[in-house]
């Protein structure tokens, strides 16, 4: 198995907006997101260490303004915090190897599938095609991911 890490390199890596999303807890503006309407088949992992998040079987259009998944690939890639800002109480969604800021989790997800809505910023996500996951070293997941 991979190890997944953090490091100043893939930091240095950064546009400006990932790294406002990612190590500043940013959030992109709805509707911007490069992946919001993305529906190839395959995974999405963290920006920065590479650790797998999301697969586009979990993906699904919730309307909110940000690519919508349903529950991570690994759960122990994925870290939930409460998050007071802003007035609201939430639950944050953070990579647990990379600690990147990825978005929130809300209970309105779809409840044939576990009523779970991982709301995800595009810029704390890198996208992997089905065709390349096996040469980029995610072979181990391609069983979760399903022709859409």
């Amino acid at each position: 198995m991979t190890k997944y890490t953090k490091s100043d390199a893939a930091i240095a890596q950064l546009t400006p907006e990932q790294f406002r999303v990612t190590q500043q807890n940013g959030t992109e503006r709805p509707g911007t997101g490069e992946y919001l309407t993305n529906h190839e088949p395959g995974i999405y992992v963290d920006i920065v260490s590479g650790e797998p998040l999301f697969a586009s079987s979990d993906k699904f259009e919730s309307g909110c303004g940000w690519p919508s998944f349903t529950k991570p690939i690994q759960p122990a890639n994925v870290n939930e915090l409460r998050d007071i800002t802003h007035g609201m109480i939430r639950t944050e969604v953070r990579s647990a190897h990379g600690d990147s800021h990825l978005g929130h989790v809300f209970p309105d997800g779809p409840r044939d599938r576990g009523g779970l809505r991982y709301c995800i910023n595009s810029a704390s996500l890198r996208f992997i095609h089905r065709d390349d996951m096996v040469a980029e070293g995610y072979a181990d997941f391609i069983d979760q991911v399903e022709d859409i």
